[in-house]
């Protein structure tokens, strides 16, 4: 059985793609096809034993998905950033930390859950959110990072908070133009993959500048395989 890995609020993918190149059970539990909010987690009889498991409506094919929360190896979470971003103009657009937090919480519920059994087999979890005003809710992060640490030729410092070995890094010195370009978020992005169906009302260009770094994930996977 390969292990399964499951991508909450994933977007793209993009943090998961290695462990799905490398034969991983990638399960990508984001908008439009699941809503993370019906997701119900709840203990089922089955060959006279109970085990706890994870039900993720896809409205796509109006199917529900069952996982069992016990073969969950790693749990990654990109929950949405806007509430907590500290570029939102609040005098335009006023903050609602609450909705922020909910998702947030509904992320922490499935890694809880998933944790909670004797007989779970979570390896790790990481919840991850460009710095912002979420460090004010959770804390110190475990980790932080940005790109060009990982040799990417921009810069975005993002937390993760977790439990996860950290990734070795590979540091790449940006020229002055690429600092220019990274500091007036005017960086070359990367392309959404042919597959990726993007939410009613979402940017595309927001979409692909939220996308994790390719280098990033790929020290992410080996240090925790």
């Amino acid at each position: 059985m390969s292990k399964m890995i499951l991508d909450l609020c994933g977007g793209t993918g993009s943090w998961s793609k290695p462990y799905r190149d490398a034969g991983y059970d990638v399960r990508v539990i984001t908008l439009p096809h699941y809503d993370l909010f019906e997701t119900v987690e709840r203990e089922r009889e089955r060959e006279r034993e109970r085990e706890r498991v994870l039900e993720f409506y896809n409205h796509t094919t109006g199917k529900t998905e069952i996982v069992n929360a016990d073969e969950v190896y790693g749990i990654l979470c990109a929950p949405t950033c806007t509430m907590f971003s500290l570029a939102r103009t609040t005098a335009k657009t006023p903050r609602d930390l609450a909705s922020g937090m909910r998702l947030v919480k509904k992320c922490l519920e499935i890694i809880w859950f998933c944790r909670e059994s004797n007989e779970s087999q979570l390896k790790f979890w990481a919840l991850e959110n460009p710095m912002g005003l979420l460090r004010q809710f959770l804390g110190r992060p475990l980790f932080t990072f940005s790109p060009e640490e990982y040799g990417e030729c921009y810069t975005k410092n993002t937390d993760i908070w977790g439990y996860f070995n950290i990734p070795k890094k590979n540091p790449y010195k940006m020229t002055e133009g690429e600092k220019l370009l990274s500091a007036r978020n005017n960086r070359v992005l990367p392309e959404l993959p042919e597959d990726y169906v993007m939410p009613t009302g979402w940017n595309r260009q927001a979409a692909r500048r939220s996308m994790t770094s390719s280098k990033f994930a790929e020290a992410f996977y080996k240090a925790n395989k």
